[in-house]
């Protein structure tokens, strides 16, 4: 049990060293229906984890770096440094996010593996709105609005699709053509009703479920264009100087975070907090809580929830976990070993 798991050869001997896993290699591995059943079991064990997160902004953008433990067969531990650079998109060849992913083993420290965190980020936060929906979103829930059309637009609506059946989406983004090319291409894949508009409100105004997943410092969604009923997953959110959900809508909303420490500090709730309007003991609790049936979900038909999505270390542990262990058994990967 205390021995270090190390990849094996093709040929079943241990091969000593740290697997080192491309963008490629991760996107092979790891397919978006992997990524929500293994961030609903990271949530269901959240109580048992511990976290950590810091933040350092710099001019054009800001570093992210969390971590944390989970135990599955043995206990993990894995830390993120992600770069989030929103100009990067005008910057040919550079995306937004990147970052890598360090996972170790929690029984003895051994570093199992060094991988790339973007296709990780960008599934595990569209599969944990996934997750919010099942438990939060009402099951008949029939029409959608996806606030910010870039790659997190589409995995979020890829996403929930999963988990509820919309008949009609509604998309927008402040580039126009972006939201059409989206409707067109989200249309042909999963063969549903799919509209760029031009009014965020006539959007919300419509939905039974709305996704704000943009680069937003501002109000987006306000309080008085949402219906009873509605389920919000706020994903912009994720440094203190960004916002995308109307405080007072927060206040007056049922609140449901990922992690409350950091939803607190730099998530749509912090805004709530920091203009008294609510405090920590007003939100209803965390997503891990609702998931493990600690706390009730969803508790009337015309109840309006917000989840308040900062993206949490659980996520991505879980994740790198299921992606190393399929790269072991596929033989994939490059191993070096740091001791040498």
């Amino acid at each position: 049990m205390d021995a270090p798991i190390r990849p094996h050869s093709s040929s079943g001997t241990i091969q000593p060293g740290t697997l080192l896993l491309t963008r490629n290699d991760v996107a092979q591995l790891l397919s978006l229906d992997e990524c929500i059943e293994a961030v609903e079991h990271a949530f269901r064990l959240q109580h048992s984890s511990k976290t950590t997160i810091a933040g350092l902004s710099v001019s054009s953008g800001g570093f992210h770096i969390k971590a944390a433990t989970l135990e599955f067969d043995r206990p993990y531990f894995a830390a993120k440094i992600n770069a989030n650079f929103p100009l990067n998109r005008l910057r040919e060849g550079l995306p937004t996010i990147q970052g890598t992913i360090a996972l170790c083993d929690a029984v003895n420290g051994y570093p199992l593996a060094l991988m790339d965190s973007i296709e990780i980020t960008k599934l595990r936060t569209g599969a944990a709105s996934a997750v919010a929906a099942k438990y939060l979103a009402r099951s008949n829930s029939r029409i959608v609005t996806i606030l910010g059309c870039g790659t997190q637009g589409y995995v979020q609506l890829q996403a929930l699709v999963r988990v509820r059946k919309p008949e009609l989406v509604y998309v927008f983004d402040i580039d126009t053509t972006r939201a059409e090319q989206m409707a067109a291409e989200m249309k042909q894949e999963l063969g549903i009703e799919i509209q760029a508009i031009g009014s965020i409100e006539a959007g919300v105004r419509a939905s039974d479920i709305c996704v704000t997943c943009t680069p937003s410092k501002q109000t987006l969604v306000r309080k008085e264009w949402v219906k009873p009923g509605t389920f919000l997953a706020a994903v912009g959110a994720d440094s203190e100087d960004k916002q995308e959900i109307d405080p007072q809508l927060m206040a007056s909303s049922k609140v449901v975070v990922d992690v409350l420490d950091q939803c607190a500090a730099i998530g749509d709730l912090h805004h709530a907090i920091t203009q008294s309007l609510m405090t920590r003991t007003d939100v209803h609790g965390e997503l891990g809580a609702v998931v493990a049936e600690r706390i009730a979900g969803r508790e009337s038909h015309d109840e309006i929830i917000v989840f308040d999505s900062t993206g949490s270390a659980l996520q991505d542990v879980a994740a790198a976990v299921r992606v190393y262990r399929k790269a072991v058994r596929a033989n994939r990967g490059l191993r070096v070993d740091f001791s040498n």
